[in-house]
């Protein structure tokens, strides 16, 4: 079985995680378009794929992690770093597993979350990873600019549902990105059209449209769309994401998809001359090799 080559960022001498080859944030500027959802599936997709994995809750006020990976339990520490928890093969870290009480409000100014969110990625004993995902909180605030000043990010992986009313906010979750020169990997439509049981049509309850018109905005391909369905609710609820629950289902393998469109847009990010597949379903759906 041949190795599967994995892009690695440029690490510099100060980066919190040197041995990350692969930071990615998956980020919006719109709350409730399911980034948890999106980072959950992505990382246990990436995991399937072979590859080393860690995900970083990093949104400190809402942290949506340990529910959806069913994990609770303190971290525990050899006296130089923390051990970060681990299911279904990612390592996991979350202020959520720090809480005593998971109802509990993290009451935090900025200058407690920034010490938090850099303990979390330089005293973490995350080891070797091939991706290590951040899932970040909604917004273009404190977050997102404390990790485009102290890390090197691969890139950032914008998620959006399709209605306008979430694409004004994600809108300036790209601006910011090339602000602050993030580069912006691609886009996922989550929501993005239901199938009825009954009629077996595909109805788009949100619109259409709405992800590819965020990822011409970014300059980046599309790179799936997450149909709505509630297995993904009811396997969320219950700590087992979909992916990991349901491989076969058609969520799940548009989760995979998403995935796999990652993966050849990091490798070609590394490489502009290495042949990569579009799947990201817009245009070039026709003529699906690029460069």
């Amino acid at each position: 079985m041949t190795e599967l080559r994995v892009p690695a960022r440029s690490v510099a001498p100060d980066d919190p995680v040197p041995e990350v080859k692969n930071v990615v944030l998956v980020m919006s500027g719109k709350g409730g378009v399911g980034k948890s959802t999106v980072a959950t599936n992505l990382a246990l997709a990436l995991t399937r794929m072979g590859t080393r994995v860690g995900l970083l809750d990093a949104d400190i006020y809402g942290p949506s992690i340990p529910t959806m990976l069913g994990i609770a339990g303190q971290p525990t520490s050899d006296g130089k770093k923390i051990r970060p928890l681990e299911r279904f093969g990612v390592k996991l870290m979350s202020i959520g597993f720090l809480l005593e009480d998971p109802k509990s409000a993290v009451v935090w100014r900025g200058p407690m979350l920034h010490g938090a969110l850099l303990q979390f990625l330089k005293d973490v004993d995350w080891g070797a990873l091939d991706f290590l995902l951040l899932d970040l909180p909604p917004g273009t605030g404190d977050v997102a600019l404390t990790l485009s000043q102290k890390v090197h990010a691969s890139g950032a992986v914008i998620v959006t549902t399709p209605q306008e009313v979430a694409l004004q906010d994600v809108y300036k979750s790209v601006s910011m990105c090339h602000k602050v020169g993030i580069p912006v990997l691609g886009v996922v439509e989550n929501e993005s059209y239901f199938v009825c049981s009954g009629c077996s049509m595909r109805h788009e309850l949100f619109g259409s449209g709405g992800g590819q018109r965020v990822a011409e905005f970014a300059g980046a391909p599309l790179l799936g769309q997450i149909p709505l369905h509630p297995s993904v609710r009811e396997w969320g609820d219950a700590g087992t994401p979909i992916v990991e629950a349901a491989p076969g289902s058609e969520t799940a393998r548009a989760f995979v998809s998403v995935a796999e469109a990652l993966f050849d847009r990091l490798l070609a990010q590394e490489d502009p001359g290495v042949l990569s597949i579009d799947r990201s379903g817009g245009k070039n759906r026709h003529l699906p090799i690029t460069r």
